[in-house]
């Protein structure tokens, strides 16, 4: 009797140690799961921020293209009558003034360039890293030279006044 009882101690041990096990077992992937949902949860966070960015950097193309439709659309055309002689002399050609490129334009190809070389150069993809790293620094830059050029006016107005 008394082999029995020891036997069957033994089986509760046993029995004890096995489930202290599968206990430990069920935690440790219910955290593992955690862990991988809070990635999941950080990569989603991080591909909506990137989408932002690009959308941001659209966005400021498009105002910027819309600004200069419209200083066309207004420019004011002078017509001046002259008299014979005078219409007789050759008139002066002016040349054309080159426009400078907008800080938001600059901004977003510094931006673009050095994006996609910092993607390329840390991601495992070097496509995927230099494609997401070009948008989300062309997004910056955009944002970063619209500020800058918004700057620039408000000092030449204050310097006009």
């Amino acid at each position: 009797m008394l082999f029995i009882c020891n036997v069957i101690n033994l089986n509760f041990k046993v029995m004890k140690t096995v489930y202290m096990l599968l206990v430990a077992a069920v935690l440790f992937s219910c955290k593992e799961n955690k862990s991988n949902i809070q990635a999941a949860k950080q990569a989603t966070i991080d591909s909506m921020e990137v989408e932002i960015a690009r959308q941001e950097a659209i966005d400021s193309m498009q105002f910027e293209m819309a600004k200069l439709e419209k200083e066309k659309a207004t420019k004011e055309v002078v017509v001046v009558n002259q008299p014979a002689a005078a219409a007789a002399a050759p008139a002066q050609a002016e040349t054309p003034r080159k426009r400078k490129m907008s800080g938001a334009a600059k901004g977003a190809l510094i931006g673009a360039g050095v994006g996609a070389i910092t993607g390329a150069i840390v991601s495992e993809k070097k496509g995927q890293g230099a494609i997401i790293g070009g948008l989300a620094g062309a997004g910056v830059g955009a944002g970063t030279g619209a500020i800058i050029d918004n700057e620039k006016k408000k000092k030449e107005a204050q310097q006009g006044q």
